[in-house]
């Protein structure tokens, strides 16, 4: 009987969803229901920082912005959504998810986030239907790169975490985090070059079509 293929764990932001465009969308549209500077938007994208800042530090500094003509629970609403309505899932990664499921891949999702707001992310692009199990860091109370959020994402597919494949766009969160635990990766680099010391992926991708790829053809 032929061992089962290894865990292929995925990050959910900037990796299998274009996060910032989809929260870039929610605050155009934001900004123009209150009848804000459209120029805003640069500010109010900086400032989330990919969504890495603190969700409370961002709201004070909207909040002392834009006190003046927008209710405060309009920006939580802005924040909580993040955009969670508009994420798709391009068609090249749903190939590459399904043809992975397809090769005997056990897939889940590892992700640092708020719990509605990862969840309602999946759902509205489909990856809930695409993978087996997922881990949302506010649920397992583990952040990336902790080694706990990645075995929570192990057990929640019902697979060992040994040997699994970790894919990326984060240096610090996904590759260091699988650098920790001794698993293999792959940085979605989006062109970028990497520049962190002490550690590096085991194979670079420019997009996570390509990251599953390279990972299937390893097996």
């Amino acid at each position: 009987m032929p061992l089962p293929l290894p865990l292929l764990l995925l990050d959910l932001d900037n990796t299998l969803v274009d996060r910032d465009a989809a929260f870039r969308a929610a605050v155009v549209d934001f900004l123009a229901e209150y009848g804000l500077a459209a120029v805003d938007v640069g500010w109010v994208m900086d400032l989330d920082g990919g969504g890495y800042a603190a969700r409370g530090e961002v709201a004070a500094a909207m909040a002392d912005r834009y006190g003046d003509v927008v209710p405060v629970a309009a920006v939580r609403a802005l924040l909580d959504g993040g955009g969670a309505d508009r994420v798709v899932l391009a068609e090249d990664a749903r190939d590459a998810l399904v043809k992975a499921r397809a090769g005997g891949w056990s897939c889940g999702i590892v992700t640092n986030g708020r719990t509605a707001q990862q969840v309602a992310k999946m759902r509205t692009s489909g990856l809930d239907r695409l993978v087996q199990g997922w881990a949302v860091s506010e649920a397992v109370g583990h952040k990336k790169p902790d080694p706990g959020i990645f075995r929570a994402a192990a057990d929640a597919v019902g697979v060992p975490l040994e040997g699994a494949w970790v894919v990326g766009d984060s240096p610090h969160a996904d590759i260091a985090g699988a650098h920790a635990l001794g698993l293999r990766s792959v940085w979605v680099s989006g062109g970028r070059a990497w520049a962190a010391d002490g550690y590096r992926p085991t194979h670079v991708a420019v997009d996570v079509a390509a990251a599953i790829h390279h990972v299937v053809r390893s097996a």
